[in-house]
Order: structure tokens, then sequence, then C-alpha cells
């Protein structure tokens, strides 16, 4: 089969096409005959050299396509099913302290950066991660989904706690979890500040429902923020953005606020007034991808055309590199997929 994988890390030139064995399900596992998969920030970081990487390498978390060979205990799946995968391998939660949130245990696992993921013709995952795809539903638009909807939804809902009447700043809002995080806010009944660049991308991002767009190249948006909310500022804000803009997510907080983060696209090393932190009583809080009930319930609502996700462009496999090479230099708005 063929596939898009690299042999080494380093920039976009290291990914190549090259011709690979067809794997073979195992116990519990189906092969799909993959028809999309989507691009994310992981699949540049794991490029770039993410501990633990197994090389050659094959990406691609958000995987769509029918299920064409089944291995042994995986019967029950019936060949030719149109499904999309949940990307998390061993998501089991706990809580501490009993009534603490659920949280992921250390063995969580992610296809595409853990094991082999859909950047190929073919693709083996466990048959527990399949959930059957409706005909109403579109293969590049499930893998748009996948990972952005279960991220947005655990994030907001889970970890943030988003009610209704709430003030909810979402940053990096051209990216693919982040314009389906503004239409799960909005679900939620918040009010929404969205932070993009350019004004192409502020007209779109208002288009998806937020009520006030800043553009960060021209303007502080924290203090925008600080006017435009009677010198109050935010409940929540959620964050992929990270060290660029760190210290300005903190200042547009009220007091009490929290900040919930799940990427660090501009680097992890964000500068923390800590005074800020306890004067004003703000809460931090991680969240990364979501459990199988998380993402059922995100997908369901995609399912219903709640939540649609935003595609900026689909390419074909053999045009792997140039995806990175696009994503990389953020010149998408919404999610770039990739058909073999």
């Amino acid at each position: 089969m063929r596939a898009a994988l690299f042999r080494e890390h380093g920039g976009p030139e290291v990914v190549r096409i090259e011709e690979v064995e067809t794997p073979e399900p195992g116990p519990g596992e189906v092969r799909i005959a993959v028809k999309a998969t989507a691009m994310n920030h992981l699949d540049l970081w794991a490029r770039r050299g993410i501990p633990g990487i197994a090389l050659p390498h094959i990406g691609g978390a958000d995987i769509t396509g029918i299920v064409d060979r089944r291995g042994p205990g995986a019967d029950h799946v019936p060949l030719g099913t149109r499904v999309v995968v949940d990307p998390s391998l061993d998501y089991e939660t706990y809580t501490d302290p009993p009534q603490g949130p659920s949280l992921p245990r250390p063995s969580f696992r992610l296809i595409g950066e853990h094991a082999p993921g859909g950047f190929a013709e073919y693709a083996v995952v466990p048959a527990d991660n399949l959930l059957e795809l409706p005909d109403s539903v579109s293969f590049e638009n499930a893998a748009a989904a996948a990972l952005a909807s279960v991220t947005a939804w655990r994030g907001l809902v889970s970890r943030g706690r988003v009610r209704a009447g709430e003030r909810v700043l979402i940053t990096g809002a051209s990216g693919g979890v982040s314009t389906l995080a503004i239409q799960v806010a909005r679900m939620a009944g918040a009010h929404v500040y969205a932070v993009t660049s350019g004004s192409t991308s502020r007209d779109r991002v208002r288009d998806l429902g937020a009520h006030v767009v800043y553009d960060r190249r021209e303007t502080d948006f924290s203090r925008e923020i600080w006017n435009d909310t009677g010198r109050s500022g935010v409940d929540l804000v959620f964050d992929s953005v990270g060290e660029a803009i760190w210290d300005q997510c903190l200042r547009s907080l009220r007091q009490g606020g929290r900040l919930v983060t799940y990427g660090a696209t501009t680097g992890a090393r964000g500068v923390t007034e800590i005074r800020r932190v306890f004067w004003k009583q703000l809460s931090i809080l991680g969240t990364t991808m979501g459990d199988p009930a998380e993402f059922r319930t995100a997908m369901g609502l995609v399912f219903e055309g709640r939540l649609r996700p935003v595609i900026d462009r689909v390419m074909s496999l053999a045009e792997a590199r140039g995806a990175h090479e696009l994503l990389e230099a953020g010149e998408a708005f919404g999610k770039i997929v990739l058909r073999p």
C-alpha cells in the first residue's frame, strides 16, 4: 500500500510517499480502507521529534473509511461498514478524590503518535474504537471532526465547566479545534470572544458565531477585553497557542476565572506572573483529547449537524508534504484533510 511517512525527524522535506506492507488486523482489530484523514499539529510535532516516536512513522489520528478485514474477535463488525475512528488508545479515566474531575491515566496513547495512523491506503485499529458513520455524513467531515470535536467538548464542558451567560475567550480561533470550540461555547449559551490573525480570518470566525473577534496582530486583545467587559474580564479562556500569548490569556481573566490549556503551538514555556494567579484566585486547567463517552457525545452532535467542522481544503495523500508546509505556515483556516 502507499503511505505518507518519515524515516527521520526534520522539516516537511522528510515526508515521503512510499510503498509499504499492507497491515493485517490482529485480535480485536479491524483493517480500514482509508477514505479520509485530517491533519493535526500533532503531526508536525511528531515529525519534528516527539520522544518515543518509532521510525519510520505513519501519522494521522483522524481516520475514516470502510471496514475491509477483521481479526479474531472482531467478527461483530460487519464488513463494508462506514466508520470514523476514536483516536484515543487506553483512555481509561479515574477520579481522585472520588468527587474530583475525571482524568486520563498515564497509559493513555494516541493513534498517529504511538501507533501507525491513517496517512495510508489502509490502517489497522481496535474494533472498540469504531463509530459507525451515518450515510448523511461525509468521510471528509467526519475526519475533520474526530480529534477536534472531542478535544473541544472535553476542554470546554468536562474540564472548563462552561455555563450559560459566561464570557468565554477562544484563542487560535482559525484552528480545527477552535472553530468547533466556538460552536460548543455558543451551544452552551456563552458570550464568545475570539482571537485570530488577519481580516479574512476575523470575518470567518465571526461567521462561525463568535460575538467579538480580535486580530492579535493589530491589538493587545487582553487590553481590549478589559475594556469590552467593563474592566472585569472573561470567565474562561480556552487556549492552544501557549507561549506567545500566555500572559495575555491570564490578564484576560476575571477574578476567579479559569484558563483551560490544550496546546502550545507557539512554544511550551509561558511566563506566569504568579501574583496575578493567587491575587485573582485563578484556576489553570490542562486537558487533552477525551474518553470514549465524550468522543461519542461530540461526534453525535456532528452527526446531528449541530457541530459543523470547518475544512480549509482537501488534498491527496501524494500532497502530504505540502499539507505539512501549509499547516506549519499557519495558512489553513480549519482542517486540512488528505484522501488516498
